[in-house]
């Protein structure tokens, strides 16, 4: 005879609290993960390098004319004053040359960048270094300029350039090594993150963005250390205390993970994601005292986040057997459900009840699911059993027949009816049952009792 299925409405699908701890927890992932994943620019600002570049270096870099040199002290006061007026002398000055020099070149594109002019800009200093490439500072801001725009790749090699030509402050490196994580190329990023950090050791930006690079080559020894010290000096961001946890919980240390993320509670800095990861934790070391109270604090930050947890932990709870827990949680979120999560607190209640065989009482709340959700397979399928388990089967066959409709249902209601005609002895409709079972999902146990009911059914019934 077939053997019954366990109940498909079961809590977390059947799943055990040791199982399901551990699928929560295997689905955590780091926030930040490799280039791609919001990861913070370097906290440089471009107008101001490139005001400042406007002193040449002798006898590396282009100079301009003495007339050239007279206009610009001219108007440097008025670039600093009103830049539109003195953008549109320059301009006049280079209608009426025929070729301004690199030099000044150069200073008409530090203009039109702070106009916000970056295409002219650009072209400026392109000419520049066309025309004298060994310019250092024209290739840098021409970096800057694409860097601006997005254009990471064109700006790293932009960068690169500058640095071969000598630039060795850590801005212009940090600035290459995000381009080049931004173009993906990892493994020169870290290169260039490590050059910044050789002459500014506490910039944080590149700390940052190694840590990237690690979290995605999952290196998570070398993320550590920089994920510590990103905490230390950016108290205040939720995303460093959950780098950091997330760092510790990737190399197993779930203990020093949950201290993490009780620090960044008790600092009023953990959001939503902290404060899951944390309940998820407690679960797992069956703290379920305190990982209410963590999800409860989720349910403040994002109600149906928060809820949909607690109600999962309850669930769970109740399938083994530990229902005083399971009722504590049902009644913390009854006051606060809102109303795409009541379906879910009725399943939680009803899945309770299913637990302790109360079936009457557990049909209250199906029913109540029901009203307000009719084509609930899940539902229909739990009251069924619940007549079943009373021995009701004309009952139960007629919410398997209403649940073998629905998609989501129809699996399980069919090996359900088949069960009750075997029971009838009616092994002719089982086998219709059991056929439609296989055409939703192939298994070896249907598949061989389909073989076994077949031969109980007369041969002149089978062949037709």
């Amino acid at each position: 005879m077939l053997a019954v299925l366990p109940p498909a409405y079961a809590a977390a699908g059947g799943k055990d609290l040791q199982s399901f701890q551990e699928e929560q927890l295997a689905a955590r992932s780091i926030p930040i993960q490799g280039s791609n994943a919001a990861a913070r620019p370097p906290g440089v600002d471009p107008k101001r390098i490139v005001n400042q570049s406007s002193a040449f270096l002798k006898e590396r870099e282009p100079e301009m004319t003495e007339e050239e040199a007279a206009v610009y002290e001219r108007l440097r006061t008025m670039l600093g004053t009103n830049m539109d007026l003195a953008v549109r002398m320059l301009q006049d000055m280079v209608g009426e040359k025929q070729q301004s020099s690199p030099a000044f070149e150069f200073i008409l594109g530090n203009a039109y960048f702070t106009a916000n002019q970056l295409d002219r800009a650009e072209a400026m200093y392109r000419s520049a270094v066309a025309r004298f490439p060994s310019f250092l500072r024209a290739w840098n801001n021409l970096g800057i300029t694409c860097y601006t725009q997005g254009r990471y790749p064109e700006a790293a090699a932009c960068f690169s350039k500058a640095v071969s030509l000598g630039d060795r402050d850590p801005v212009t490196f940090n600035l290459l090594g995000y381009a080049l994580e931004e173009k993906g190329d990892l493994i020169s990023a870290e290169m260039a993150y490590l050059q910044a950090l050789s002459g500014d050791p506490d910039n944080a930006d590149c700390k940052e963005g190694l840590l990237r690079i690690y979290i995605a080559g999952r290196q998570f020894g070398r993320a550590e250390p920089l994920a510590r010290f990103l905490v230390k000096v950016r108290p205040g961001e939720a995303r460093g205390w959950s780098n950091y946890a997330g760092i510790l919980l990737s190399q197993g240390r779930k203990v020093e993970a949950m201290v993490v993320l009780e620090e960044a509670g008790a600092a009023g800095v953990a959001g939503p994601d902290e404060w899951e990861l944390l309940g998820d934790l407690y679960a797992e070391q069956n703290l379920a005292t305190e990982a209410i109270a963590a999800y409860q604090q989720v349910s403040a930050a994002a109600r149906p986040r928060g809820e949909g947890r607690l109600l999962q932990l309850a669930r769970v709870l109740a399938a083994v057997g530990r229902f005083d827990e399971a009722e504590r949680i049902l009644a913390a979120v009854s006051d606060r459900l809102t109303p795409a999560s009541r379906i879910e607190w009725l399943r939680a209640r009803a899945d309770l009840r299913l637990a302790q065989k109360q079936w009457a009482e557990a049909r209250k709340e199906i029913e109540a699911l029901l009203a307000l959700e009719p084509l609930n397979g899940r539902g229909l399928l739990a009251l069924a059993r619940t007549y079943q388990e009373e021995g009701n089967l004309p009952r139960a066959a007629f919410a398997y027949e209403s649940a073998i409709r629905i998609p989501e249902a129809a699996y399980e209601a069919s090996v359900e009816l088949a069960n009750i005609e075997i029971q009838n002895r009616h092994f002719a409709k089982s086998v219709e049952h059991l056929e439609r079972a296989l055409s939703l999902q192939k298994t070896d146990a249907i598949e061989d009792t389909l073989v076994r009911v077949r031969s109980l059914v007369p041969h002149e019934t089978t062949s037709r």
